[in-house]
């Protein structure tokens, strides 16, 4: 197996202390917001065989097994991350993979350059993914009922939201939330700042289930997003819980350490909280206008002490575990890759000892054998 070396990416939304703190690390006072574990091309984990994307590149069958490169072609699945949000991400959802395939072949016809800010598709691939919180962990993750978002912004009582509060009270759901999130987002932006921060005010003013959009509303002043993520359920996990964020389900992080998991694709449509290109037409072709409730995920224990969050994903599976002080050997040993990421304690993965933070990637069929007292993750793919 392959000790990884990982790059951390300086997004501005990134706590300066989280990952820091888990690596025992001084901070740099700079955002330290994800720490990329993968082959992805834009910040492939390097080994003592070159990057992890030319190791995979080199020997694909040998290192990713025959039946996962049969299945997802030659290149490894998933992304496994370390997310450390201090400040909200920006509102998004993300394709399947149909409209991914058509929208990445429209943009390429049409020449629109992979870097030009506003290309939607990056790649082909659809982008379902996974955060499980290690420490307490505040989202936004699918929409609320209608009629309980009508009550929470005629609660604000400002008279710009009253069109809003009627729309989400006369139609049907779908029709409702579309309509809404259509006005909010083509509405003159003069005026919607001018709304936004009203709402603000008095968000700020009444807390409770008010108190997550005022934060959000205090680093995106005046962004029509805040308005849209009033459309959306509130979430608060806590350590070991976790969220599955499938096609078309708008979402974001507000704060708070996790574990994250995807599908190896960058594609994202945003609806706001950004200063980036927000597509209206095409976000509105891709979000799925259903309410519900957002789902969180614990995980399922196995006999030999594996815990499962169960997803309904190929390109990824993720576990946990927990190992107690004398516990002995666990053979983790698949014929799929597998990286295998230090969380707490110390944990012994072959002749690598990992503290927090620290990970290696284990080729397909490698014996895997993890000894300590500490929590493991294991990321894999699903065959």
């Amino acid at each position: 197996m392959d000790r990884l070396d990982n790059t951390v990416r300086p997004y501005a939304w990134g706590s300066t202390t989280a990952i820091p703190t888990l690596l025992g690390t001084e901070p740099t006072g700079e955002p330290q917001a994800e720490m990329w574990m993968g082959a992805h091309p834009g910040a492939p984990s390097r080994t003592g065989r070159g990057t992890l994307a030319e190791v995979v590149d080199a020997d694909p069958e040998k290192e990713l097994g025959a039946a996962s490169a049969a299945k997802f072609g030659p290149r490894l699945p998933f992304l496994l991350k370390l997310l450390a949000a201090g400040a909200p991400l920006s509102l998004q959802v993300h394709p399947d993979l149909t409209q991914a395939r058509q929208g990445y072949e429209d943009e390429e016809r049409r020449s629109v350059p992979l870097d030009a800010s506003h290309r939607n598709y990056k790649d082909a691939n659809h982008k379902p993914e996974l955060i499980c919180a290690l420490t307490e962990f505040d989202g936004l993750c699918g929409f609320r009922a209608p009629a309980e978002t009508a009550d929470l912004l005629d609660g604000l009582g400002i008279a710009s939201l009253k069109p809003y509060v009627d729309l989400l009270r006369a139609h049907p759901e779908d029709a409702a939330l579309r309509e809404v999130l259509t006005a909010i987002l083509t509405a003159d932006p003069e005026e919607m700042s001018r709304t936004v921060t009203e709402t603000a005010a008095a968000c700020d003013r009444l807390g409770g289930a008010y108190a997550p959009y005022a934060a959000i509303a205090h680093h995106y002043p005046g962004d029509p997003g805040v308005l849209a993520a009033m459309l959306l359920n509130h979430v608060r996990l806590q350590p070991g819980e976790a969220l599955f964020l499938g096609a078309g389900i708008p979402h974001a992080y507000l704060d708070g350490l996790g574990v994250e998991i995807m599908a190896n694709s960058d594609n994202v449509l945003r609806c706001g909280l950004t200063p980036k290109h927000v597509d209206v037409p095409e976000l509105l072709r891709i979000v799925r206008f259903e309410a519900g409730d957002p789902g969180i995920l614990r995980p399922e224990a196995s006999p030999d002490g594996e815990e499962v969050y169960d997803t309904p994903i190929d390109e990824f599976r993720l576990s946990r575990y927990v190992l107690p002080e004398g516990s002995g050997v666990h053979d983790l040993t698949l014929p799929t890759p597998q990286i295998l990421l230090c969380t707490a304690g110390t944990v012994r993965a072959g002749e690598h000892e990992l503290a927090p933070g620290r990970s290696v990637f284990v080729p397909a069929d490698e014996t895997a054998e993890v000894s300590g007292n500490g929590t493991v993750f294991r990321a894999t793919v699903r065959l």
